[in-house]
């Protein structure tokens, strides 16, 4: 996953996020944080951020 694909993920995500339980909205703060910093995400984060944005961001709304 590109850099540029991570942040518009993190950027669909934060119309989302009062709909995510608490330790999903943990882990959406340190991604927005990392994406803050430009830092990657390792495979794991990403798998994640994958896992999540499926979840929160209705099937119509997804870009990919």
């Amino acid at each position: 996953m590109t850099r540029i694909e991570q942040h518009k993920m993190i950027q669909e995500l934060r119309d989302y996020a009062h709909k995510m339980k608490r330790t999903d909205q943990e882990a959406f703060d340190m991604f927005v944080k990392r994406d803050r910093d430009d830092e990657d995400l390792d495979a794991q984060s990403t798998k994640r951020l994958n896992v999540m944005y499926e979840t929160y961001v209705p099937e119509r709304l997804r870009n990919w």
